[in-house]
């Protein structure tokens, strides 16, 4: 590999300073005398070059020049005279010593470093992990001004090794900015916190939100040298926002190095003020929510049942406008089609916020976005709030509902209002869609209305990042509902200045930006191998325990795929095609969806079918089973998991 001239030069000046800075012409004069003085005969009276490079290897100089200058090495080294590349994350095989990577000179970086963690207390008796030992892992995500970055898990300890560098872009030096390097007191004006969230995977794999916090890394800007270290301590999430759940201790360092920091005095000025700023305009919507509230029930009282939400908490217990919880998301090449965001945000998991003790009381838990997608699962508000922000990405005009299903139980689901008047609702848990058509009560008995197909019941307000509007129609019924958002009759809507100056992207509120999507990072052929692998073994020890042998037929397992494939299909796109050629192969197969990668618990779902079971405990003469899994990929590694069961076997009648 040759190396252009000025990158040549460039590296001969780095390696340069990088001898001066450890003074190693002297040590290697010491060593030269030294040499010359004790080691050397007498009838020698010429040094060779070898004996002086012996002399120094054998005190240790070169082994420390070599590991003081580290190079990072790319597997395709054409890429090493490349454009620089963007923000990496890089993880740390040697915990102690933390590697730096190249950067771009007219960018500015902060480089921060988990060193650590302490006072995990729920954790303290947590015995130590044998080699090779499956045991529970924290892992570190973190979002910055578009970056998303995730740190290797570590074993869960009271004392967590976190040993992980991230190397995140504040500046970049483009045509809109000119030509000067943004300085300390412009990059003061960025008020995008750096937000981290700590998810706990056991052993089963499954994912738990432990703490979500928003550093301020702006403090680095008044530090010397332009590096501080911080004692970050997390607070838990719900039910338990106020208890500490432990301590990072981090280190932030700027790239380049600023020419000038500013005062301790400047930065907590800055800080007063944005906080005070905040502070104003939310006080102000809070007034202007109250008197909305007010005029709202003064219309009828029975509104004050009606579920009308204007506030919601987020993970750590803050109350936030729920149209903050709302912005238009553009998936890049991730997602084609807005039936197919559907589908992405259905394979998310479901699970309902934890309550601590009995009850039949819902924890009230908005999560950020970044929280939602770092464990994978979350609650139905969670996946009407992404699915929501995804349907406006694609240009639609799509509101969250907020309402009832049967049973009174609270439920939000999405809604989408077409060029010609048609509403469409979205179920985000399941990614179904069903057209709305209202019944109009006055209609004489025996005029036909239609029957609504969608489980919703009830609906209170809908809204979006810039709308919020209150359903204020005689009956708060589904399927009686007119969706003229226009007749102030009908829906009271909110000021949208109003909901602008507390949740629109840019200005100093506390909302948080969302993180873009990431792509899956699981291959699919693999995984559907390994999943496929484990259901035969544990239906091959089933049969084994019934005293049944098991012999699998390979060509039937492979003529199950063109069903799975058709099943997923007709998912994404409610479309049915290209089974018409598997019922011709095959007779019946058994179908299962699972949205999670456990084949034990997928097996132990199998059984309670009676017409798996019947498959899995076939007796009979030349019996021989088929199992095909096939797994579909997302972003943020959310998967489908399509499992068939098939067997054959000789008639004997």
């Amino acid at each position: 590999m040759s190396l252009p001239p000025e990158k040549a030069s460039e590296l001969k000046q780095i390696i340069h300073q990088q001898l001066i800075k450890m003074d190693v012409h002297g040590r290697i004069r010491e060593v030269l005398a030294e040499t010359i003085r004790e080691e050397l005969a007498p009838e020698h009276h010429q040094l060779s070059t070898e004996d002086l490079i012996k002399a120094l290897r054998q005190r240790g100089i070169i082994d420390d020049v070599m590991k003081e200058l580290k190079f990072v090495t790319d597997v395709n080294e054409k890429e090493m005279t490349s454009a620089p590349k963007p923000s990496t994350h890089f993880v740390d095989r040697e915990p102690p010593v933390l590697k730096k990577t190249n950067i771009d000179p007219t960018r500015r970086y902060l480089y921060l470093q988990v060193l650590g963690g302490k006072a995990f207390l729920e954790h303290l008796q947590e015995p130590e992990p044998l080699p090779g030992q499956i045991c529970s892992t924290f892992t570190l995500c973190l979002h910055f001004r578009n970056q998303r970055f995730r740190s290797k898990p570590v074993p869960c300890a009271c004392e967590p090794d976190f040993h992980d560098g991230f190397l995140l872009e504040v500046h970049k030096d483009s045509l809109g900015d000119g030509s000067k390097m943004v300085d300390a007191t412009a990059m003061l004006s960025i008020c995008d916190p750096v937000h981290m969230v700590l998810i706990k995977t056991d052993t089963f794999g499954e994912t738990t939100l432990v703490a979500s916090y928003f550093l301020e890394w702006r403090s680095v800007l008044a530090a010397e040298n332009g590096i501080t270290n911080v004692a970050v301590e997390l607070l838990g999430v719900g039910t338990e926002s106020k208890v500490s759940v432990g301590v990072l201790n981090i280190r932030l360092e700027m790239y380049p190095q600023l020419n000038k920091t500013l005062s301790p005095e400047i930065t907590n000025t800055q800080f007063a003020l944005e906080r005070q700023k905040t502070a104003e305009k939310e006080r102000l919507f809070l007034v202007y929510a109250k008197q909305w509230w007010r005029e709202y029930l003064q219309i009828r009282p029975t509104h004050n049942v009606r579920l009308v939400k204007i506030f919601a908490q987020d993970e750590n217990g803050v109350n936030r406008p729920v149209c903050s919880y709302i912005r238009p998301l553009r998936a890049g090449r991730l997602l084609d089609t807005p039936r197919q965001a559907a589908r992405f945000v259905s394979v998310l998991g479901y699970e309902r916020a934890p309550v601590i003790g009995g009850g039949s009381g819902k924890q009230e838990q908005w999560c950020t976005l970044l929280a939602f997608l770092s464990r994978n699962k979350g609650d139905c508000e969670d996946h009407a709030n992404l699915l929501c922000s995804l349907l406006l990405g694609f240009g639609l005009e799509a509101f969250v509902c907020v309402g009832t299903k049967a049973k009174g139980v609270p439920h939000a689901w999405v809604m989408t209002c077409g060029t010609d008047g048609t509403i469409t609702f979205w179920e985000s848990l399941t990614g179904h869609r069903y057209i709305h058509r209202p019944v109009n009560p006055d209609d004489p008995p025996l005029v036909e209305q239609p029957k609504p197909l969608y489980p919703y019941r009830t609906i209170g307000c809908i809204f979006n990042h810039q709308k919020f509007l209150g359903n204020c129609q005689p009956s708060d019924a589904v399927e009686v509902c007119v969706f003229d958002l226009h007749d102030e009759s009908k829906w009271k809507s909110m000021s949208g200045e109003a909901i602008k100056s507390v949740c629109s992207p840019g200005t100093t509120s506390s909302v948080p930006p969302f993180p873009p999507l990431c792509a899956s990072t699981i291959d699919a052929a693999i995984t559907s191998n390994e999943i496929e692998l484990q259901l035969r073994i544990l239906v091959s020890e089933y049969r084994k325990d019934l005293g049944l042998s098991t012999v699998w037929d390979d060509h039937l397992s492979y003529l199950l795929s063109p069903a799975l494939a058709a099943y997923e299909l007709e998912r994404t796109t409610s479309i049915s095609a290209g089974n018409e050629e598997f019922q011709d192969a095959v007779r019946r197969g058994f179908p299962i969806h699972f949205v999670y990668r456990n084949a034990r618990r997928a097996f132990a779902t199998c059984l309670q079918s009676p017409f798996c079971e019947e498959i899995i405990c076939c007796r009979g003469d030349q019996v021989r089973l088929a199992a095909r899994v096939r797994v579909f990929t997302y972003p943020e590694s959310a998967c489908a998991v399509w499992i068939m069961l098939a067997c054959k076997y000789r008639s004997v009648l």
